[in-house]
């Protein structure tokens, strides 16, 4: 005999509902990609800037936004490398990314975005912790990723960093490669289009030669050919436009982002243990990513990677957030020993994928050699990922480091930290933020 719980309803299978269709989409009604070039020439300065004027009656996709570079590595005077030349450059992983220090982006010529000259840190360690081996080996090399071999970062033999035998692949002895990708905007983040009438700039500011790129002469350099930025322009029903406008005069249109500030701390040699205090003061991050890089590869070393996140013999990291531990229990890995589990395992419960079908092509073995992080998703309900908001907290952050050896040289703490805000255009196209530029 067959019974139903008594608290379960009725259903019906959706294999059987054989008079239903799928709902039609009416509000966009066409869309297109507008290529644009840079405001001035690309060997006229040290910054590339774009402006989209909003005039028209069409809106702007902001997450769909592509950027196109063609460049080439050249020698310090300007010339082509040549075969006889024996030249080993090659980029840094993500060259797409790495280009930049800086992206500045503003609306109707008002600020949005930080300028922290830390964008391909961003960049990166979004790539890094966000993606799987299928899109890091597919639509990623379009940016340049190919990763370094762990514990190999710093090696300019391609036989032991297989990564940056694939990138010298593609650059060496002069020649021209293009690179293609999204840029990491919070604006671009995020899946509300811009409304008519606002006029976006983008002003992108070069990085070092010297952190773009390795090699042992330490004297090549990037020269750009070509920079071109796609936006896709989206045709609105006049229906849903007037509504809009309707809207408009009784709120402001909302556009929810995920904010990304990166703080970064010099600590100097020869110490052995080391408290940041007030890292983030007032408004308290939902995530935060904590990694450490040799000071002389931040600054710019063509012998050095500036994304090799190293371990230097950490076994004590405490997050304090308004006094209360995050863990509970502060990590004390032993990398010496290949003991460091709980600190690994904050690369999946501190975003977003634990116990999930996903992973960020990051394995135990591989986590010393390069990609030592520490990730710690600080919202009270685990939900740092998700689209839903928390309350807003003030209070402070500090940091408490300890080293099982005095420092060899000085190593630059770099915090990657994520706050849930708000932009806000009125009817007038003045926008407003909800947090300090």
């Amino acid at each position: 005999m067959a019974f139903m719980h008594a608290a379960s309803s009725e259903c019906l299978r959706s294999e059987l509902d054989l008079w239903i269709i799928p709902p039609t989409q009416t509000a966009l009604e066409s869309t297109h990609w507008v290529p644009y070039k840079p405001l001035t020439t690309l060997d006229s300065s040290n910054t590339v800037e774009f402006s989209i004027p909003g005039v028209g009656h069409e809106y702007i996709d902001p997450a769909h936004t592509l950027l196109y570079v063609k460049a080439k590595i050249v020698k310090a005077d300007g010339t082509d490398i040549v075969a006889n030349d024996q030249n080993d450059a090659a980029p840094v992983n993500y060259a797409l990314h790495a280009l930049w220090s800086q992206v500045d982006v503003s609306l109707n010529q008002k600020v949005i975005s930080h300028s922290s000259m830390t964008y391909a840190y961003r960049a990166y360690i979004e790539s890094l912790m966000n993606y799987d081996a299928s899109a890091k080996k597919s639509h990623m090399t379009q940016r340049m990723w190919y990763e370094d071999t762990p514990g190999h970062f710093d090696s300019l033999d391609g036989r032991e960093n297989l990564g940056l035998a694939w990138r010298r692949s593609r650059t060496s002895n002069s020649r021209q490669f293009e690179l293609m990708g999204p840029l990491h905007i919070d604006f671009f983040n995020q899946d509300h289009f811009l409304l008519n009438n606002v006029e976006m700039r983008i002003k992108l500011i070069r990085n070092r030669d010297a952190f773009t790129l390795m090699s042992t002469a330490g004297t090549e350099r990037i020269k750009l050919l070509d920079a071109t930025l796609y936006i896709r322009k989206v045709a609105i029903s006049p229906s849903v436009m007037l509504g809009h406008a309707q809207a408009l005069e009784k709120s402001p249109a909302k556009y929810p982002v995920n904010r990304v500030d990166i703080k970064t701390v010099t600590i100097t040699q020869g110490l052995r243990d080391k408290n940041l205090d007030n890292l983030f003061m007032n408004q308290l991050p939902q995530r935060i990513i904590i990694g450490f890089v040799d000071n002389r590869a931040f600054n710019g070393d063509y012998a050095r990677n500036g994304f090799n996140f190293q371990h230097f013999n950490i076994n004590y990291l405490s997050l304090m957030v308004d006094g209360h531990p995050v863990p509970s229990q502060p990590l004390t890995p032993d990398f010496g020993n290949g003991l460091y589990m709980e600190s690994y395992n904050t690369l999946f419960c501190g975003t977003g994928i634990h116990w999930k079908d996903e992973g960020n092509n990051i394995s135990y073995s591989d986590y010393p050699g390069g990609n030592t992080l520490f990730c710690f998703d600080l919202s009270p309900d685990l939900s740092a990922s998700e689209p839903h908001w928390n309350l807003q907290k003030q209070g402070t952050l500090r940091l408490e480091l300890k080293f099982s050896a005095p420092l060899a040289q000085p190593i630059n703490c770099i915090v990657y930290a994520e706050f849930q805000n708000l932009i806000e255009i009125d009817k007038h196209r003045n926008v407003v933020v909800d947090y300090n530029v």
